[in-house]
């Protein structure tokens, strides 16, 4: 049990709840606490509303496993995409960041991480057999893979061109602008745009 902190049991509450927050430590959660306390009422119930309407009304597109609103994504749905061609991202990150390069116009694949046997993270775990679905039923011309340039994502990069070796679907990686051990949510939208256009066949190691 925490021991109470603050001499109000809400602030104290309040200060617990804010600190669960990636990179929130508690004198920032402290901080916030205060100054919704200064603010009027309808900014902290607004504040707690979009939380709770954006809990309660994203769900992931069951083809792409991007976040959306409706049962197909807006990327997926729309008709002025490139429906060709997938580009496979470790997450909703990632997606975010070749959007706002303005550059790609296809479709992706969101496998919701990366092969790591270290944290217990399994081909299983992730969105690889469906990926994998979507290929095989026909359709497509080029697979891109664009994991983060880790151990990990090499490795799963690897993986899924193992498991569309057969496909026939010509696969791709991002070119070497991404240096070695750099995610993708970290790299300016020029690096990762101009690794996008200069991407090349993919080069097994074995």
């Amino acid at each position: 049990m925490i021991e109470q902190e603050f001499s109000s049991t809400l602030l104290d509450n309040a200060v617990n709840e804010l600190s669960r927050l990636p990179g929130i430590g508690r004198k920032t959660a402290l901080r916030l606490a205060l100054y919704l306390l200064r603010q009027d009422t309808e900014m902290s119930t607004s504040i707690a509303r979009a939380i709770t309407d954006m809990r309660q009304g994203i769900r992931y597109c069951r083809r792409c496993h991007n976040i959306s609103e409706t049962e197909i994504c807006p990327i997926c749905s729309s008709p002025g995409r490139d429906e060709t061609t997938i580009c496979v991202v470790e997450n909703i990150k990632d997606v975010l960041a070749f959007e706002r390069t303005g550059l790609y116009h296809g479709l992706y694949h969101v496998l919701g991480g990366v092969i790591s046997p270290i944290d217990g993270v399994g081909p299983d775990q992730l969105q690889i057999d469906s990926l994998v679905t979507r290929v095989m039923a026909g359709g497509i011309n080029e697979v891109i893979l664009a994991t983060g340039a880790t151990m990990e994502g090499e490795t799963t990069n690897f993986y899924i061109f193992r498991r569309l070796a057969d496909s026939g679907v010509k696969i791709t990686q991002l070119a070497r602008g991404v240096a070695v051990g750099n995610e993708l949510e970290y790299i300016d939208e020029v690096t990762l745009g101009r690794s996008l256009s200069g991407r090349t066949l993919f080069d097994s190691p074995i």
